[in-house]
């Protein structure tokens, strides 16, 4: 068996943009010995060969930071009429299957993934989608991940293409760009060109009327064959969150 890690380190970049940048505490083991003292542990009790525990705390991190999985509750507060799922409510079935890579790395930035893009790499690399698979939309954009330019980079999936892959029975999905979307600046500045309020977020959006999770920022997406391998994209428990970090791998036999 080979575990192919999918998901991004953990840690602070000063090139993130704000709301995404990552803080955590590194406590040495030396500061451990204080604080077992102040519990009550005399010092001649300590074991001669205890150095201390190192610990750590994550100081900021938001929700959808790093690799992460979107809830239903992310796009919305409802689903066709019903309440969203949080994380924390999302069946874990969903988030182990057979993983199948779609490549879209020849799409140009700001050029969104189409229906069409999609069956014709199935079809002309002989692949075919069932329920319950785990697909994953290679971009190539992981490239930029940890650079100023990742948010601003890529190309992301349409509304039509997203909507295609749940009716074929796809409840996971994900994608190595920063957002399942074309980039959030660029969708801004179309929106405002354009005047069209229906532009904005809008594979996103498919999530008003059709339940589904996505995942964004994975990488070593080119480590995968297109087929035969699981993929375990398990999210922390965060009660009431829109969303959860998640390790993802992919398993290969």
């Amino acid at each position: 068996m080979k575990i192919i890690d999918l998901s991004k380190p953990i840690q602070y970049n000063k090139q993130d943009p704000w709301f995404m940048r990552v803080k955590i505490k590194h406590k040495s083991h030396r500061n451990a010995k204080w604080m077992i003292r102040f519990l009550g542990l005399p010092l001649r009790l300590f074991p001669a060969r205890f150095t201390g525990w190192a610990d750590d705390t994550i100081e900021k991190m938001g929700v959808h930071a790093t690799t992460h999985i979107d809830a239903p509750w992310h796009y919305s507060p409802t689903v066709a009429g019903k309440k969203a799922k949080t994380i924390n409510e999302v069946p874990l079935e969903w988030c182990y299957g057979d993983g199948l890579v779609v490549d879209m790395k020849h799409k140009a930035d700001f050029d969104p993934v189409t229906v069409e893009d999609i069956e014709k790499f199935l079809k002309e690399n002989n692949l075919s989608l069932s329920p319950g698979m785990i697909v994953l939309i290679k971009t190539g954009r992981d490239k930029y991940n940890g650079t100023k330019d990742f948010p601003r980079m890529g190309t992301g999936m349409s509304a039509e293409a997203t909507e295609w892959l749940i009716d074929q029975g796809i409840k996971v999905m994900g994608i190595d760009s920063w957002g399942w979307d074309l980039p959030l600046p660029y969708m801004i500045k179309k929106a405002r060109e354009t005047n069209n309020k229906e532009y904005f977020w809008e594979a996103h959006l498919v999530g008003q009327n059709k339940e589904y999770l996505h995942m964004e920022q994975l990488v070593n997406l080119d480590a995968l064959p297109y087929q035969g391998f699981k993929v375990a994209a398990f999210p922390l428990k965060i009660v009431g969150a829109s969303a959860a970090p998640s390790r993802v791998v992919a398993i290969l036999d």
